[in-house]
């Protein structure tokens, strides 16, 4: 089966570097499968988890920030906001932070309250990729 080599960047640190058979990702405009000689392409990504798929193993998640995806010839790349890999994921925080963006949006005005949706989001997709892992 074919494979092609994924990066996953963030300002920080590589967080995932392996060659890969397939990746489905949340682009602005709707969900993306990416397979190998896939042609070239530059779009932007959700917050959302990317979906690895790797012959012989199980689906693998990365919670991802949001970001930008080049798919080139051969590689894929993100360059993500921020990207956690399941492991790396404090669950108990992740709930914490998800309660306190949703208590942020009862009481905020307009500006605060795209912010703590954000916020909102960035928990959910953290905690459903920390729990795929429990």
């Amino acid at each position: 089966m074919s494979t092609f080599k994924l990066e996953i960047v963030t300002p920080e640190r590589k967080v995932y570097d392996h060659d890969v058979n397939m990746i489905v990702v949340e682009g602005v405009e709707g969900q993306l499968g990416i397979l190998p000689n896939h042609i070239p392409l530059l779009t932007p990504l959700k917050i959302s988890p990317v979906r690895i798929k790797v012959a012989g193993s199980d689906d693998e998640l990365v919670a991802l920030g949001g970001g930008f995806m080049e798919v080139r010839k051969d590689k894929v790349v993100i360059l993500a906001e921020t990207a956690e890999l399941p492991k790396d994921i404090d669950l108990d925080r992740a709930r914490e932070a998800k309660r306190r963006a949703e208590s942020r949006l009862l009481h905020l005005d307009e500006y605060d309250a795209v912010r703590a949706e954000l916020a909102l989001k960035r928990a959910i997709n953290r905690i459903k990729v920390a729990s795929r892992k429990h």
